[in-house]
């Protein structure tokens, strides 16, 4: 099936965009494990070389099972172009590369992912690149955080562990009033749930590591946008700097598209079961949502997603200790800290995806000491939720 063609459904797409039969005439996509592609003479390799015929060069850039998860991550999110790569947190470096500069400010949330806010703060501002972080649900405060020099606007909605989510309408009009671009990390939603383009994002990240695979097995990353963006300058990253994904990860990662649509909206259903249970339970002190309606910005939830995702986080009474009790006491939860697998996983997340954080960044972002975070899988949600003794 060819891209081009749109009239066709998301839960199609996800099983069919990108994929060129070969004359093998395969029904699967095949794994193109090959470092190099053969020309057919010395001249078709030089317009190869030379950007003037379109065509396989080098697997660092150019491979067809690459190609094809690609095409197919794009046209879910309604992009034009996609550069996949190594892991997201590559995906994010490749987008700072190639759309950054020193003297530029980008103006990213404070409810990022720990190994985001790092990258940002201890390694890119070591080139010249200015940021300030606010918060991610203060829209006005976005507004007054724009400076003469701002290049890029940069979230994570829904964010990791909060669930706090950004406007993104309302922030890409502020990053178009400035001639900004917006960046909006995908991740906990996915095309099946949310597209960012069509509320006025510019670029989209992926990790594909989590639920575009969905089963825990490889790890990838991807940039989708537009083709002078993307196509061009991200793309130019990835060619000369090569932090590229392996054709059997775009494989695996193929795979996990074909059931995208199906797995997100079951994981919902569980999640949203599991976060109203959590409400009702006396040792639990707060519970985090966006599928809930005492969630501050379930209205935005509703307005921007078609379902609430699988991320529930919660407070329970007590400090560290009393989190570390109730991880500890799981039998069938996982104690990882991955996500947007179908088995449920459990986190602390103040001494693992955000230790590296300062006391007082945890502090300001919200994270806890008595804060527990659950990515919810596919298993019975009654198994679930007896899995999780809260000692009531």
């Amino acid at each position: 099936m060819q891209d081009s063609e749109n009239r066709y459904s998301f839960s199609t797409r996800a099983i069919r965009a990108g994929h060129r039969r070969t004359n093998e005439g395969e029904q699967s996509e095949p794994i193109f494990t090959t470092s190099s592609f053969v020309f057919e003479n010395a001249a078709q390799a030089a317009a190869r070389f030379a950007y003037q015929e379109e065509g396989n060069v080098y697997s660092r850039f150019t491979n067809p099972t690459v190609r094809t998860f690609e095409e197919r991550l794009a046209s879910l999110e309604g992009g034009s172009s996609c550069v996949a790569t190594a892991s997201g947190m590559a995906a994010i470096l490749s987008m700072c590369l190639g759309l950054l500069e020193a003297g530029d400010h980008v103006l990213t949330s404070q409810s990022i992912f720990g190994a985001t806010r790092l990258l940002f703060a201890n390694i890119m501002s070591r080139f010249g690149v200015e940021f300030d972080f606010v918060a991610l649900d203060d829209v006005d405060a976005w507004r007054r955080g724009m400076r003469k020099n701002t290049k890029l606007l940069f979230l994570e909605t829904p964010a990791n562990p909060l669930t706090e989510l950004g406007d993104i309408a309302s922030l890409a009009e502020i990053a178009r009033s400035k001639n900004a671009l917006l960046a909006v990390d995908n991740c906990f939603c996915t095309p099946a749930l949310q597209r960012p383009l069509d509320l006025g994002a510019h670029i989209v990240i992926h990790s594909a590591t989590k639920y575009l695979d969905g089963q825990g097995r490889c790890v990838g990353g991807a940039v989708v946008g537009d083709e002078e963006l993307v196509g061009e300058k991200v793309f130019g990253i990835l060619r000369t700097a090569g932090p590229s994904m392996s054709p059997f990860n775009a494989w695996v990662f193929l795979k996990g598209l074909e059931t995208l649509q199906l797995r997100m909206h079951a994981i919902s259903e569980n999640a949203t079961r599991l976060a109203q249970w959590l409400t009702g339970q006396s040792a639990v002190k707060r519970v985090y949502y966006p599928g809930l309606e005492d969630h501050p910005q379930y209205e935005l939830a509703c307005s921007q997603q078609r379902a609430s995702g699988g991320i529930v986080s919660f407070e329970v009474n007590g400090g560290r200790d009393a989190a570390w009790r109730l991880i500890d006491a799981t039998e069938l939860l996982s104690i990882t800290a991955n996500l947007g697998d179908v088995k449920t996983t459990i986190t602390h997340p103040a001494s693992t995806t955000h230790s590296r954080w300062t006391e007082e960044q945890r502090e300001s972002a919200g994270i806890t000491e008595n804060l527990i975070r659950i990515s919810v899988g596919l298993e019975d949600i009654n198994d679930i939720m007896a899995d999780i003794r809260l000692g009531d």
